[in-house]
């Protein structure tokens, strides 16, 4: 039937609700981004309406649908074989032409037109074998499910309602359609509590899966084609009933509902999982940021260890310059102290000493932290990447693609820092921020030397220009005996002042670094997280938006389908 038989007002009216449901559900899918066969269902089950009613027979390939076909049209109208014979889905139509092929959009089924008096206006579907070794068969009947109007599931007396057969009829139950249960080879049971028996096994079985107890028939396909079988006299009563025009219509309807209740159903499914996902990489980052923080706080810890080395090396400096000091400026160096560049180059070797290099080493391992603490929360970042990778279930959603690029994003800004900046290169930015900041701390103290001097060279130059500050003018010819103890004094005071200042100088640049790298990093996790923390957020507003829609969509579902059943 092009649409249901019964037409009056509150079909009328049925039917116009059920067509905006239907689009309503549809646009709520395609806006959700989900899989392009879901939406195709959302499409065809709106169709349905319009297409002939499909009584479709399912079951295992060797259940013999085929000859239960021929049984029940009465004629050989399809082939029959041990073997799975039906390649493709044949729909059999009422037609003055016995065997006359109508052409049809799926280059899987065949149209063909069949006197069926008996059958006008509905449309009888053989569909290929399940449980086949040929798994396109039972792919094509599996998809040809949800387009069933009603589903006579056929099973087998030999081997009645097997575990694959169940899982098939959970399938039936998924997409909410109704079925009778036919038993076919009835033949084969000698007895009355033989037939009793498989009854029963197939009554309780189906109500398992189905949650209501479905008709039972039990039939010989062999026996009714070889003369007559009983078996299908109450089957075609049962058809009968079924295919009256109330009870027609009232499936008709109720097809493209639960059609609509499983895809419904699926995308909260799929949101949910969404949902969970999403809640997971929330705390993942946040872990991420924890990491960050609880590296911020030991590298502080690290600092102070830091300064305190650099303090000692000051200290040490400090005793030998003291020491220096107290030898040079005296009477009894009163040569020494009329060579100026001489106290200048035995301040550089007793003193200095080995300043330069310490501090250099320092700082060297200073960068070395801040080289591998980058590169350690780099590869942290990757790790968080592989953890997060769309699964297999939710890959070909809208929401799996857009998250899948994003993490591909973040991926690719690891990847490249990890790539690209190497040590080396971490090694020299920091130190040439290290000596520009060391060159400021000192100013003039070591004018003369470039960046690239080295910070060793920057503060061994330091320390000589002001210790030859302290020195200069302690020569013989302005210095009266009777004030050199006075300008020794004078010169530890000053010396305490300069180590003092070139102390404070260090620090700063030692604190300044490890915070302009702990910018760097902030900056370099905002840069590459950012856009996916706003996917994150916007994309869980969306959800709760949808869960709204779904459960709006889902009452007027539920109030639609009552209705329908209700229809008399």
């Amino acid at each position: 039937m092009q649409a249901p038989h019964l037409v009056n007002p509150q079909v009328q009216a049925l039917l116009s609700r059920e067509r905006t449901l239907l689009a309503d559900i549809q646009a709520f899918l395609e806006t959700q981004g989900a899989p392009p066969e879901v939406v195709e269902h959302a499409r065809t089950a709106a169709r349905s309406l319009d297409e002939t009613f499909l009584l479709v027979v399912v079951g295992e390939f060797n259940a013999g649908k085929s000859s239960f076909v021929n049984a029940l049209l009465g004629a050989q109208v399809l082939p029959e074989g041990v073997t799975p014979t039906t390649d493709r889905i044949y729909v059999l139509v009422h037609g003055e032409k016995a065997g006359q092929m109508e052409a049809t959009r799926d280059p899987f089924v065949s149209r063909l037109t069949y006197p069926l008096p008996s059958l006008e206006g509905v449309a009888l579907v053989d569909t290929p074998g399940t449980n086949a070794i040929i798994r396109q068969h039972q792919t094509l009947t599996e998809g040809f499910l949800p387009r069933a109007d009603l589903v006579l599931f056929l099973t087998s007396s030999d081997r009645p309602f097997t575990e694959s057969e169940r899982q098939f009829l959970s399938l039936a139950a998924r997409w909410g359609r109704s079925v009778i249960m036919v038993v076919n080879k009835a033949d084969l049971l000698e007895t009355q509590e033989q037939k009793a028996q498989v009854r029963e096994f197939v009554e309780t079985g189906a109500r398992g899966v189905l949650g209501l107890t479905p008709p039972v028939l039990l039939i010989s396909a062999r026996a009714e084609q070889r003369g007559g079988d009983p078996g299908f006299h109450g089957l075609r009563e049962v058809l009968k009933m079924r295919l009256s025009q109330t009870e027609r219509t009232r499936l008709k309807l109720q097809s493209p509902l639960g059609t609509a209740a499983e895809l419904l159903s699926g995308e909260i499914t799929r949101a949910d999982a969404a949902r969970q996902t999403l809640s997971e990489d929330l705390n993942i980052l946040r872990d991420l940021e924890a990491q960050r923080e609880h590296h911020r706080v030991t590298m502080l810890g690290e600092l102070d260890g830091q300064l305190n080395r650099v303090a000692r090396l000051l200290s040490e400096f400090e005793v030998r310059a003291d020491r220096f000091i107290d030898d040079k400026l005296r009477f009894g160096n009163i040569r020494g102290l009329l060579n100026s560049r001489q106290m200048e180059g035995e301040f550089r070797t007793q003193a200095v000493a080995d300043l330069p290099d310490a501090i250099d080493r320092q700082f060297g391992s200073m960068i070395d932290r801040f080289v591998e603490a980058n590169l350690n929360f780099w590869e942290d970042v990757q790790a968080f990447l592989i953890r997060r990778q769309p699964s297999n279930e939710v890959a070909r959603t809208r929401f799996a693609y857009d998250r899948g690029a994003l993490l591909e994003s973040i991926a690719g800004s690891a990847h490249d820092h990890l790539e690209n900046v190497t040590e080396n290169e971490l090694a020299r930015q920091l130190a040439r921020d290290a000596e520009d900041a060391m060159k400021g701390a000192v100013g003039g103290l070591a004018g003369g030397l470039g960046i690239g001097a080295g910070l060793g060279a920057l503060i061994g130059a330091s320390a000589l220009d002001f210790t030859g500050g302290i020195l200069a003018g302690l020569t013989l010819g302005s210095l009266g005996l009777f004030v050199l103890p006075n300008k020794r004094l004078q010169a530890h005071r000053q010396l305490r002042s300069k180590v003092e200042n070139l102390r404070a100088a260090l620090e700063t640049i030692v604190r300044r670094e490890y915070e302009r790298e702990q910018e760097r990093a902030d900056a370099r996790l905002r840069d590459a997280i950012s856009p996916y923390t706003r996917f994150t957020e916007q994309e869980q507003m969306r959800l709760e938006g949808a869960k709204t829609r779904a459960a709006e969509l889902g009452g007027e579902l539920e109030a639609l389908r009552q209705e329908v059943r209700g229809l008399n």
